[in-house]
């Protein structure tokens, strides 16, 4: 079993940035895809952004690339999720999740854990 703990999410001004962080506990993430997801009110949780357990074939969403940069630690069993120039749009709850089958998908139903979420809020 996988534990995920997000952290540093909080209120940001448009244009600020941001960095998210995900921690795993009870098992070695490195052979695991890491995924960010998001989701706004009333709205889907949606795919941001993904890595590979090799750090390779990283995937973004359109509307953060060139904006978001995901990357991991291995030996600290930690994904990043470096979220820059913000925007009122990106204010949503922001989940990690781990795919034990390591196939690199934007689809959540690929994904095994997830962790409890933490609030970006982006103000205008």
């Amino acid at each position: 079993q996988v534990q995920l703990v997000e952290s540093g999410g909080g209120l940001v001004q448009a244009g600020d940035s941001l960095r998210l962080s995900c921690t795993a506990s009870g098992r070695s993430l490195s052979a695991y895809t890491m995924g960010w997801f998001r989701q706004a009110p009333g709205k889907e949780r949606n795919f941001v952004a993904a890595s590979r357990s090799s750090g390779g074939s990283i995937k973004y969403t359109d509307s953060v690339k060139g904006r978001f940069t995901i990357s991991r630690d291995n030996a600290k069993n930690t994904v990043y999720l470096q979220m820059n120039s913000l925007k009122p749009e990106d204010t949503a709850v922001y989940y990690c999740a781990a795919d034990r089958e390591d196939w690199g998908s934007r689809e959540r139903y690929e994904y095994d854990y997830w962790g409890q979420g933490t609030q970006v809020t982006v103000s205008s």
